[in-house]
């Protein structure tokens, strides 16, 4: 039994109380990541990014609730590959409304949308729920969060199964990793200058850009790799999650009081 996760804990603790500061909603995914990983792969990373940044927030006393996780994302441009399940993105704004609506009803205001799903574009549903709601929303990708140190972790940069995600699977589901088996991950560049260069932006159809949904080689993954990274995510997040459950929901938050 773990305190914070509420699909282990029991309504007779959540009776005795007090009820969480803040909650914390992993969103994964269902899709093909290249021929090595499973189809669970961004649902696995987020819950264990969640469990370890829930652990360190909570040795802080952050009164902090890990929710199971929406093991289901957006995957319209994935669909050509067998299996790939998808959730349009209204339809998952519906679901984060639906539970932030609950949260609203138990007294809990803060949550933070752990996103591990690289399709999932969400800031427009916070925007969304923006004054409609007593829950203040929070979002991180939290592949993201140590971006600025993963050039001495990892030697590659890549999007999609390549060294990051498989040596995260190495460390954390090595059971189900299937290295030896991997396509090395190239992808095909745009005819269009302007999307190369970012300042045109498109949907990838994945069929198209990759050979078998891999971006990125996976080679000089190691499990070593995926520890010191999720390490570096967890304190960071951690640290952000005690700071989050301490602050108070005064008028000024989030912002600092003015003078």
């Amino acid at each position: 039994m773990t305190p914070w996760k509420l699909a282990e804990i029991t309504y007779g603790q959540v009776k005795v109380g007090p009820l969480p500061q803040v909650a914390v909603l992993p969103l994964g995914a269902t899709e093909p990541h290249n021929l090595h990983l499973p189809y669970g792969t961004d649902t696995f990373q987020v819950e264990v990014v969640a469990a370890r940044a829930c652990e360190r927030a909570a040795a802080r006393g952050a009164r902090i609730l890990q929710l199971p996780a929406i093991p289901y994302g957006t995957e319209t441009n994935q669909m050509e590959f067998p299996l790939a399940m998808n959730l349009n993105p209204s339809t998952l704004a519906r679901v984060i409304g639906d539970l932030v609506a609950s949260l609203a009803k138990h007294g809990v205001h803060k949550l933070l949308l752990l996103n591990g799903h690289g399709g999932n574009d969400l800031k427009w549903v916070l925007r969304e729920l923006h004054g409609s709601t007593p829950v203040h929303l929070f979002l991180c990708s939290w592949f993201r969060v140590g971006l600025d140190r993963s050039p001495g972790i990892f030697a590659e940069k890549d999007d999609h199964a390549g060294e990051m995600e498989t040596s995260m699977g190495l460390a954390f589901f090595p059971d189900l990793v299937k290295l030896d088996e991997a396509d090395e991950g190239s992808v095909r560049t745009t005819r269009f200058d302007a999307v190369a260069k970012g300042w045109v932006e498109i949907t990838r159809p994945w069929h198209l850009l990759t050979t078998n949904s891999g971006s990125g080689d996976p080679r000089a993954a190691s499990a070593a790799k995926g520890e010191a990274y999720t390490e570096l995510v967890a304190d960071r997040l951690g640290a952000f999650l005690a700071e989050l459950s301490d602050s108070p929901l005064d008028a000024d938050f989030p912002f600092q009081k003015g003078s």
